[in-house]
């Protein structure tokens, strides 16, 4: 595990410590612990975790800069891609958002024992917490597997203006780009940036779809989820 970090890291042009790879290590451990009765991933093993789940997450500070970042994960399930964010970029301010009661008991506990501070554990459904929240964070990041027009609105109103939405999404996004054309402007954003990466040590190459918030999203949104998914915007 730590020589494939170490060496992936390196690739990337990231900083690796020691605290770092112990705190990798944990994650792993306590995952596959878990992942035995809670079915949370279906990535296993040491090398597909490390690349497809710690890289792989890890990489968006090889794109966009996190440092001192207020950062909100919203479907986040296993801690993907908040967690790693956190071990990578200790200075982030993290919220980990999702609606499974189990999930978030693991992530609790998963950041008690990697020692994280100023990490918070929301256990609500996104459209259910803006109100609370919204326009809070500069970053909003997800890896939840939806259309981006549906991430869209379910993201972008936790970001305020001038902040900005990470979407990650696989190495051929254009169909859902466009898809997402009127959503992206209705909900307050800019024209996104496509920064392209590869995870080391596998030829998978993935986009960071970054859509900077230029304007308030308008108080309806968002919608209820079954509305959303029904007549997406």
């Amino acid at each position: 595990m730590q020589q494939i970090l170490k060496d992936g890291f390196e690739a990337l042009g990231l900083p690796f410590t020691e605290e770092m790879s112990e705190r990798f290590q944990k994650y792993y451990d306590y995952l596959t612990e878990k992942n035995a009765v809670m079915n949370l991933t279906a990535i296993e093993g040491v090398e597909a975790t490390a690349r497809l789940h710690f890289l792989d997450c890890a990489a968006l500070c090889s794109v966009f800069d996190f440092s001192n970042a207020s950062v909100i994960d919203v479907g986040t399930g296993a801690g993907f891609p908040g967690l790693p964010l956190k071990v990578a970029e200790p200075s982030i301010s993290l919220t980990l958002l999702d609606s499974h009661k189990k999930r978030m008991d693991f992530l609790e506990e998963t950041c008690l024992r990697l020692g994280l501070s100023d990490v918070r554990c929301i256990c609500e459904r996104a459209e259910e917490t803006v109100d609370d929240i919204g326009g809070s964070y500069e970053v909003v990041v997800s890896r939840a597997v939806a259309r981006l027009n549906i991430l869209c609105e379910l993201c972008m109103p936790f970001v305020h203006v001038g902040g900005v939405f990470i979407a990650m999404k696989g190495p051929d996004c254009e169909e859902e780009l466009k898809e997402a054309t009127r959503a992206i402007a209705i909900l307050g954003g800019k024209t996104p940036e496509i920064k392209k990466y590869t995870i080391p040590g596998i030829d998978i190459v993935h986009s960071a779809v970054i859509i900077k918030k230029i304007k308030p999203t308008p108080t309806e949104y968002p919608r209820q989820f079954g509305r959303i998914k029904k007549a997406p915007l």
